[in-house]
């Protein structure tokens, strides 16, 4: 069974973090998976609501958009609240194509979609790094 809000799975009809009035119910973050949601409320940095893709686009797996909630994801961002849709999905190849469609399909609604930044870790060492992950901080640059 699934929460009628965000998508994961729950043994009510909504769960525990969709039901928290301290959360704000203006931003939403997108992600592939409630590991992805744990790591997020570990940082103690997000208090906006969630929805759990329980997957990612990956047509050659034959994973399309219905396999992973996009038309309730689109139903879900129509609800007149949100202001700011969030894409945390994974920087893999099929995370980035997942992140694209959601972002094209956000965009039509008028809300504001942002990324996750990506760039050097802390307390890294430039010579270290990988080459994408520099030139990705290059080119992201604030």
């Amino acid at each position: 069974r699934h929460c009628e809000s965000c998508h994961t799975f729950t043994e009510a009809e909504l769960c525990d973090t969709c039901l928290d009035a301290t959360r704000d119910r203006t931003v939403l973050c997108v992600i592939e998976t409630p590991a992805d949601q744990s790591a997020i409320e570990r940082t103690g940095t997000y208090r906006g609501l969630y929805f759990v893709l329980m997957g990612k686009l990956s047509p050659l797996d034959g994973i399309g958009p219905h396999d992973i909630g996009l038309a309730k994801l689109k139903q879900r961002v129509a609800d007149g609240v949100l202001t700011e849709v969030i894409l945390a999905t994974n920087f893999t190849a099929e995370g980035e194509a997942t992140a694209h469609v959601i972002s094209e399909m956000i965009r039509q609604q008028g809300l504001k979609v942002t990324r996750l930044a990506r760039g050097v870790p802390a307390g890294s060492e430039l010579e270290y790094v990988d080459l994408g992950t520099i030139a990705h901080a290059l080119v992201d640059r604030r």
